[in-house]
């Protein structure tokens, strides 16, 4: 294994042997994010949304890449001329929007097609996130990646991962109810994303969502808490978070 570089966080990543890194995209070079970042990740239906939400309440903003792919891909969006090109006008709503229907059918039975996706979404998304980092002034804030654990880029950003988890067959459940999706189809994307437990091996923290909202309320207070005391000890350490261009 490579020796890891410092990052961001003053973490140094020794990433498992074994877990892929997808992209090759860039990171650790040319940026500095004025406050500490925490990688929020989890599965399909696990809860991201809502604890972004909850942590809002408590004054944390958070980047978060989906919404970030959303605009790329709106009518007008930056990455729209691109897909088109690449993959057709069949993939391009009568608005000019992605259609998202037409491209999961291709990405879900062609590699080669997520592939192409991906190399065309990925940079503009962490262009933007590294961005929209580098805004952000507040005692730390959130960044959001369903593919936290696969992707280097963004892992070399976060000074500490958060997952939000949930007992399987409740996944498969709020992601039918939200998607409308059958149960085959749902299945195949829940398989396609790393398993469960390796994700839960690879997180430095937990929020179990297979509970009411208050629980998950009573997690997220007690992870703020920490975070403030985490980064407030951190701060009185190191003068700066800026990071240095040659890493």
């Amino acid at each position: 294994m490579k020796k890891a570089k410092p990052c961001p966080s003053g973490r140094i990543w020794r990433w498992p042997a074994g877990v892929p890194s997808y992209g090759g995209l860039p990171s650790c070079s040319g940026i500095s994010v004025p406050s500490p970042v925490i990688g929020l990740t989890g599965g399909i239906g696990a809860g991201k949304s809502t604890v972004e939400a909850l942590f809002a309440r408590l004054g944390i903003p958070c980047v978060d890449t989906d919404r970030i792919a959303h605009q790329l891909t709106a009518a007008g969006g930056a990455a729209m001329p691109a897909l088109v090109a690449q993959f057709g006008a069949a993939i391009q709503t009568a608005e000019g929007a992605l259609d998202r229907a037409a491209m999961r059918q291709k990405v879900f039975v062609d590699a080669g097609e997520r592939q192409r996706l991906e190399a065309i979404l990925h940079p503009l998304i962490l262009a933007e996130s590294r961005r929209q980092l580098a805004l952000q002034q507040a005692p730390y804030v959130l960044l959001a990646v369903p593919l936290l654990f696969e992707t280097a880029a963004y892992r070399n950003l976060v000074a500490e991962t958060l997952l939000v988890d949930c007992e399987p067959q409740l996944q498969r459940e709020r992601v039918m109810q939200r998607s409308g999706l059958p149960a085959a189809q749902v299945d195949a994307i829940i398989a396609a994303q790393m398993p469960r437990e390796q994700r839960r091996a690879l997180a430095d923290a937990v929020l179990d969502n297979s509970g009411d909202l208050a629980l998950l309320s009573l997690q997220v207070e007690n992870k703020h808490r920490y975070y403030l005391q985490r980064f407030a000890a951190a701060n009185l350490a190191a003068p700066s978070n800026s990071v240095d261009p040659a890493l």
